[in-house]
């Protein structure tokens, strides 16, 4: 999978909020909002359940890692799904970090990648918490 995912219970507003303050306890911050739901009701006409796409980053560990491989920002920001899956259900997913690096052929990058990793594990546990 590529993908870390939890459901919570509330509504999508809630679920970003809880979703943004877990970020920032492990220094990350959203430098990107997409709401998937309204650009496609604006730009094709289609109805979709909410959707969000958040770009989260780690200032200290993404300057890090593009010291190491400077064209690893292909890969950033991190992305996090919020999604509503039913009624009072969201779905709050993380980008697997081992997983969307396995093309950066660098072990000072893996070191890094694995902190990633490891962060956001306890996000998300803040999450369905």
């Amino acid at each position: 999978m590529y993908g870390m995912e939890v459901i919570i219970k509330g509504t999508m507003q809630e679920a970003e909020q809880k979703t943004i303050e877990a970020l920032k306890t492990e220094g990350f911050g959203v430098l990107t909002e997409i709401d998937v739901q309204a650009t496609l009701k604006n730009k094709i006409n289609i109805d979709r359940a909410p959707y969000k796409i958040l770009g989260a980053c780690n200032p200290k560990i993404a300057n890090d890692v593009l010291n190491i491989e400077p064209d690893v920002g292909l890969l950033l920001p991190c992305n996090v799904v919020i999604r509503e899956v039913a009624d009072n259900q969201i779905s709050v997913s993380l980008i697997d970090p081992e997983a969307m690096f396995t093309v950066v052929n660098n072990d000072k990058v893996k070191d890094k990648v694995s902190e990633v990793k490891a962060k956001f594990v306890r996000i998300q546990k803040l999450i369905e918490a």
